[in-house]
């Protein structure tokens, strides 16, 4: 059992190590940008299914509330957590529709859509996306290696090299991190004298 429970700490490690050696630039330049938008008074809309779901959550959260340091909040919706919202739509209309009716309804040009998918095959992530670029969003995507289809349909795209749904997950939530810190520092970091 212990060399179980090691080798899938092994392995996520792995992941995390080649995810970051092709990734570090896009870190950094996706950062800037969602800094950016958010001192233009723009907004990101974040969402995906399942346990993409709970990271979309989580991340929004630590946009909202804080991450590291003491500061105002940030305009960050999870498109997943208003079960109202998610029940009416696809029942009225289609689960297809859950996320695409909502960025219809909330977004303006100049915000931001994460989409978070590990399979990067899920029609109410592809319809989302698809609407959000028709409405003058820039689009992020989180997926895994079978995601490259629904990776190209973005305009930034974090391609986590594994087909493992943990590992990959695993890495989406350390990427979330790891963006709100530098988003964090880029807006709310003092700079020093001398």
């Amino acid at each position: 059992m212990e060399k179980k429970i090691l080798k899938a700490f092994e392995d996520s490690i792995l992941v995390k190590e080649k995810f970051i050696k092709g990734n570090l630039a896009l870190i950094a330049e996706v950062s800037r940008l969602i800094a950016d938008t958010f001192n233009d008074g723009k907004k990101m809309l974040i969402f995906g299914n399942g346990g993409s779901a709970c990271d979309a959550s989580h991340i929004a959260a630590e946009f909202v509330n804080r991450f590291k340091k003491e500061r105002p909040g940030l305009p960050v919706i999870a498109l997943n957590t208003d079960m109202a919202v998610l029940t009416s739509i696809a029942n009225d209309y289609d689960y297809s529709e859950i996320f695409a009716r909502q960025v219809k309804t909330l977004s303006e040009a100049g915000d931001i859509a994460v989409a978070i998918s590990t399979s990067g095959n899920s029609k109410n992530i592809l319809k989302a996306v698809d609407v959000a670029k028709k409405k003058g969003l820039k689009t992020i995507a989180f997926t895994g290696l079978k995601g490259e289809k629904f990776a190209s349909k973005c305009d930034y795209a974090f391609i986590v090299p594994s087909e493992d749904t943990p590992r990959i997950q695993e890495t989406h939530i350390t990427l979330g991190h790891v963006i709100c810190q530098i988003v964090e520092e880029i807006l709310f970091e003092v700079p020093r004298k001398g």
